[in-house]
């Protein structure tokens, strides 16, 4: 059940990744390049402070088809029909409600320190956006464009770590947790809200 989880957690990544490039002007190839950016980048990042080996994507086939399927059928879509504005916000939202949860288990369960596992799952939920905005120019990245972007996985990491510690069941714990990360970033985009910013800056239109 997790690993469908993360299935789908990846494949809206690896969607999201093509919406960028699309919306960046790129050609199919660079639609693919950026869902594959967006889809491992924070669980290699991971994997690697971690030092696993090998890399939980260089063995498993099923993954990499599904990045890849996702990808070319997304690219497909939008050769003939049109998303809404919101598409790519509301599909990276999933990708980083599942991501984040699925890190956070991971950290778990190599034995790092509950601090470690909270930076770890928020790092692998937002590396993959970081990288993504910045391979297709856009600049600052969403990370540092949306307050409640960091922040929404950073109350996921906590929920999981907190469930897992009093018992929970993971997948029960990993659902929870994903819908938290969910229902902030997404309210947060569409109640317009923000964390308290320094005296006398502007809001951005």
């Amino acid at each position: 059940m997790l690993h469908v989880l993360y299935l789908v957690g990846v494949s809206a990544f690896a969607a999201s990744g093509v919406l960028a490039a699309h919306r960046a002007n790129m050609d199919p190839f660079g639609g693919v390049v950026l869902a594959f950016a967006a889809a491992i980048s924070g669980g290699t990042l991971r994997d690697l402070i971690l030092d696993r080996h090998p890399l939980y994507w260089t063995h498993d086939w099923v993954l990499l088809t599904v990045i890849t399927a996702v990808a070319v059928g997304t690219i497909l879509y939008l050769r003939h029909w049109r998303l809404p504005k919101t598409s790519l916000l509301v599909v990276d939202a999933i990708g980083l409600s599942v991501v984040t949860v699925i890190g956070a288990r991971a950290a778990i369960s190599s034995g790092a320190t509950p601090l470690a596992v909270i930076m770890l799952a928020v790092l692998t939920g937002v590396a993959g956006e970081v990288i993504r905005d910045v391979l297709c120019g856009e600049f600052p990245p969403l990370l540092l464009r949306e307050d409640v972007y960091a922040t929404a996985a950073l109350a996921g990491a906590v929920a999981y770590l907190s469930l897992h510690t009093v018992g929970v069941a993971p997948t029960p714990a990993a659902v929870l947790s994903a819908g938290t990360v969910f229902a902030l970033r997404v309210g947060a985009m569409y109640f317009g809200l923000h964390l308290p910013r320094p005296h006398g800056r502007s809001d951005r239109p």
